[in-house]
């Protein structure tokens, strides 16, 4: 993976994409299909795109169903700051997303949110095994004055795809290609053909 120019090569103080909205489960597959969609024209793999998706759905499940009680008019913010990483004696960066969701929901001690044990076979209650499972680090910290803060980061790893694009205005790498590799672009599902 090379070094992609729309993407920051550090975290930023400022969240590249910034979205507020409230405890009601109707808008959970929004958000899932915009968490996925921000992953792919990142570059992360389908099935990190996927993992990232799914830890944000039980997340905000969690948030829901245990911090507002199902009530559907609490606030919920989620922060994305992607950015890539060059490691001291790599040539090729690796492609990071900490995602960050805040809420104003009932307070817990963070060091009580854990899976419930996994021998107890049952339905349901997996939420944080899962987050912990498919993300590289979480954090749980509570907010001030009220609600909770989590944090999550998922990294590319070594065999980052890279996202291939082309010379149309609106991407802005007009780093490779023709009209003509536009269109292969678009016919292979490139970025273009995502859209």
């Amino acid at each position: 993976m090379s070094l992609n120019p729309l993407i920051p090569t550090s975290r930023s103080a400022t969240p590249e994409v910034r979205l507020e909205v409230t405890s009601n489960p109707i808008f959970l597959s929004g958000i899932r299909e915009l968490v996925h969609g921000v992953c792919r024209r990142l570059g992360f793999h389908e099935a990190n795109c996927s993992q990232v998706a799914l830890a944000v759905d039980e997340a905000l499940c969690n948030v829901i169903r245990h911090g507002y009680d199902k009530r559907t008019d609490g606030h919920i913010w989620m922060s994305l700051y992607p950015y890539q990483v060059t490691a001291a004696g790599q040539s090729e960066p690796d492609l990071h997303l900490q995602i960050v969701l805040e809420d104003e929901a009932r307070q817990v001690d963070p060091a009580t949110i854990k899976s419930r044990d996994l021998s107890d076979i049952r339905p349901g209650g997996l939420g944080v095994h899962i987050i912990k499972e498919v993300m590289d680090e979480v954090r749980y910290q509570q907010r001030s004055p009220a609600g909770m803060r989590l944090e999550m980061l998922k990294k590319q790893g070594p065999t980052a795809k890279r996202l291939e694009c082309c010379p149309d205005p609106e991407c802005g790498d007009k780093s490779s290609g023709s009209p003509a590799t536009k269109n292969q672009s678009m016919k292979s599902g490139g970025c273009h053909g995502e859209r």
